[in-house]
């Protein structure tokens, strides 16, 4: 038995145990809780390291089991739910699979109860901006949009406002696909380069991002990347109709492309304006792909041309993606925190023309880091190391020549040793290249920590205003 074999997904004294007390795990305890399950929540850390998530559900009727031990709980349980991010092969979890307890996800039991037209965005990059641009074009053609998912809104709690004409737009990781049996109306794949290869191998990975796909019927559509190969081979596994959008003019078929500085459609022999590449306001040729897709996507679900340019012309970004934070003494900083892969750090250094002082560090994904590190020697006033993998990634720097390498243990440090090597004119950047996860929860709290140090610095060099 699935769990997506109980009668109307009827939870209603079923012994249930969410394993994961994230924003997932407190979505699902509150939905299941309401639904008369009887919820048990499991998470491996104690409760002192998640005192705000204790927080969000003491309200609730559930139990907690936190700390090291977690097989009790799962194998008392009928049904499992299991946050993103949650190895699949702990042992307590593949011992319940063997036994056939049903495992299922949060994006999974969306994808199931969701009333209304889903659209689901996922990629290896770019998938927070393309996912909230969406969602402003939809806002701009006043249609009703709930947008959400991994972009940390989240959905089981907001399922009673969602009615059978709302469009939902999703911004959906690989390992939310991982129980998925249902893929989104209009499935996006924005591209697909290696990652997260410390906890996947790339064929794994690979297959997880085309889960978003592989449930489609011939109803469906899928907007795919006609510039990414890996994407392309993607293509025989559609049902559908297929959505092409490209950043080059001239691909075949029916698409959204690249034309004379401008973001167009064809459809048949009609070419329709959507709006020019010089109103988009955000920084680098990863965004103006961003943008391109959003308008693909957008046009499948029948948004109009005149909403897309309006989304596009007053769409400034979301936080931790080359986000200004702000100049002290003419040395402006970004933050960009999202940044947890070498090739989203370069994709971050080639936005700008300026002289870069770059921040780099964190925990290590074991990805190749050759061509980041040959690009920082020549691009870089000045690069500054920073934790876990600060020794890793000096190693990589040794055979480059180029400017000054800084090793320090913390952001704080880092962030000191940039302002000391930055000159007027130049942007310091932090684009690590690496996860979080050494000193910080998530790349939101690295960032928001960058962003405190570097508006203390600039309370610092004010001039007084007495």
């Amino acid at each position: 038995m699935s769990w997506q074999d109980l009668e109307r997904f009827d939870f209603r004294d079923k012994t249930v145990t969410v394993v994961g007390l994230g924003i997932e795990g407190v979505d699902m305890a509150r939905y299941l809780s309401r639904q008369g399950a009887c919820v048990t929540i499991s998470d491996s850390k104690p409760q002192s390291s998640l005192q705000q998530q204790v927080a969000a559900v003491q309200d609730l009727p559930v139990n907690l089991a936190l700390g090291s031990d977690q097989s009790q709980p799962i194998e008392g349980a009928e049904v499992i739910f299991v946050s993103q991010g949650v190895p699949l092969d702990l042992p307590a979890l593949a011992g319940a699979r063997r036994r056939g307890i049903p495992l299922g996800s949060l994006m999974g039991l969306f994808l199931e109860l969701c009333p209304g037209p889903m659209i689901g965005i996922t990629g290896s990059s770019g998938k927070t901006t393309t996912t909230a641009l969406v969602g402003r074009m939809f806002e701009a053609d006043e249609r009703p949009v709930f947008v959400g998912g991994n972009i940390g809104v989240a959905p089981l709690e907001r399922l009673p406002e969602i009615r059978p004409y709302t469009w939902s737009v999703l911004e959906v990781s690989h390992t939310q696909l991982q129980l998925v049996q249902r893929s989104p109306h209009i499935a996006a794949l924005l591209n697909l380069t290696p990652n997260h290869l410390d906890r996947f191998s790339w064929d794994e990975y690979r297959q997880l991002k085309a889960n978003i796909l592989r449930f489609q019927t011939a109803n469906d559509i899928a907007v795919l990347n006609r510039d990414d190969p890996e994407v392309e081979k993607l293509a025989p596994l559609v049902k559908g109709k297929i959505q092409w959008f490209s950043t080059r003019p001239g691909i075949p078929g029916d698409a959204v492309f690249v034309q004379q500085r401008w973001a167009v459609r064809r459809v048949g022999r009609k070419i329709q304006p959507l709006f020019p590449l010089d109103s988009l306001r955000l920084r680098g040729a990863h965004n103006c792909a961003n943008a391109v897709a959003a308008a693909a996507i957008a046009c499948a679900a029948g948004v109009s041309p005149e909403a897309i340019a309006c989304a596009v012309e007053s769409f400034g970004g979301v936080p931790h993606r080359l986000e200004l934070v702000g100049d002290a003494n003419g040395v402006r900083f970004y933050n960009d925190s999202i940044a947890t892969t070498p090739e989203r750090t370069l994709a971050g250094i080639r936005s700008f023309n300026e002289p870069l002082v770059l921040l780099l560090g964190g925990r290590h994904k074991n990805l190749p880091l050759d061509e980041l590190v040959a690009e920082a020697s020549r691009r870089c006033r000045a690069v500054v190391l920073f934790g876990e993998a600060a020794g890793t990634i000096a190693g990589a720097f040794a055979k480059y020549p180029g400017g000054p390498l800084v090793r320090v243990e913390t952001l704080q440090a880092a962030v000191d040793a940039a302002t000391r090597a930055a000159m007027r004119g130049d942007v310091v950047l932090l684009s690590p290249a690496c996860t979080s996860y050494d000193a910080y929860d998530n790349f939101e709290r690295r960032g928001e920590h960058f962003r405190s140090l570097v508006q203390a610095l600039m309370k610092e060099v004010q001039p007084s205003r007495r």
